[in-house]
């Protein structure tokens, strides 16, 4: 029996046929990573390969690594397999992993969205025969609406508290999530304020995108500044000494579960906005129809529930376990740089 081009094993994903991983949990030598996400992107490698743009996020993340950028349409061969890098619309770096040999051909998108966000290069079909997808968001209850709306509702509150004498404090992943939320926030409405870990992350990214200017708080930035304006924190500045000195404010996260109202009282958040790196339902079914593949892999989230829906409609869809966590584990207290929004 043929073995299937990329397989799963306990270090992750593997290509037999280039002895080569993507996006491994485990120590390898060589390593093709999608994102810089930390459920995607772990230390211990002796060599990555990954998008140019991707290069500065992974450094700043890992340290001092071996690492090559390589360019999204452009072709590279490891032992007569052939690779290329294909946008995944998910944030700034992130790739699908297309792998061709013997004539098959196999795409691993990572985490994605269809939607183009303004600041990520947009997601881009990639005709296959096997793919890969995440479904974090599997099921039909995730729809999203268009971010020009969610935006509009995040601008129309940060002016709401604004004008109560409120600071707004809106919670995103370090790595996506904020550059997202700073690109499309009203510059018109007040200043725009960063934790640390933000600022951090932001400075990395700057050179790749076109941001609004930011303020980092530091001890000498008082309460009175902070009032009416906008600070953006990673979620586990939630519940921290490092808050209190935003009172009087109001607290947001922008998150796809958001969609649920008890996701929002368990992290005692005053407002949810839907908004997500990952695909939605029906963008989950708009992207597999797009490869035009019949093999389908599901590989975190619903992937089960997922997974039963394809096969209903013809496709031959089965899951496989990861070490991936995506926004699954977005209700949890962890530390920013561990989980993805």
């Amino acid at each position: 029996m043929k073995t299937p081009l990329l397989i799963f094993n306990e270090n992750g994903i593997y290509c037999e046929a280039a002895d080569v991983y993507i996006d491994p949990w485990r120590k390898v030598d060589k390593a093709i990573i999608t994102h810089g996400h930390a459920d995607h992107n772990r230390w211990g490698h002796k060599q990555y390969i990954t998008h140019h743009d991707n290069v500065p996020i992974i450094k700043h993340r890992l340290g001092n690594i071996s690492v090559s950028g390589i360019a999204y349409g452009e072709s590279f061969m490891i032992n007569n397999v052939k690779f290329s890098l294909h946008p995944a619309g998910h944030i700034i770096g992130s790739s699908q992993v297309r792998v061709e040999h013997q004539g098959e051909v196999w795409v691993f998108t990572g985490d994605y969205k269809i939607e183009d966000d303004g600041i990520s290069t947009p997601f881009e079909p990639v005709q296959c025969h096997t793919f890969i997808t995440e479904c974090t968001f599997g099921l039909p209850a995730f729809r999203w609406v268009p971010q020009k709306e969610v935006f509009s509702d995040i601008n129309s509150w940060w002016a709401s508290n604004q004008s109560e004498g409120k600071t707004s404090v809106l919670f995103g992943y370090t790595l996506g999530k904020a550059q997202r939320l700073l690109k499309h926030l009203d510059t018109s409405i007040g200043k725009i304020y960063t934790h640390g870990a933000v600022e951090n992350m932001t400075n990395v990214i700057r050179p790749m995108a076109d941001l609004p200017e930011t303020t980092l708080i530091t001890a000498a930035v008082s309460k009175e500044e902070l009032k009416g304006n906008i600070v953006v924190a990673p979620p586990s500045a939630h519940g921290s000494t490092w808050i209190r000195k935003m009172v009087p404010y109001e607290t947001a996260s922008a998150s796809g579960w958001m969609t649920f109202r008890g996701a929002r009282r368990r992290r005692a958040i005053d407002k949810g906005f839907v908004l997500s790196d990952h695909c939605d339902w029906q963008g989950l079914l708009d992207a597999v129809k797009a490869t035009g593949a019949q093999k389908i892999i599901s590989t975190h989230g619903y992937t089960d529930i997922f997974s039963r829906y394809l096969r209903e409609l013809g496709y031959d869809a089965r899951t496989e376990r990861t070490q991936y966590e995506g926004e699954l584990n977005e209700l949890e207290t962890k530390k920013e740089s561990e989980v993805d929004g």
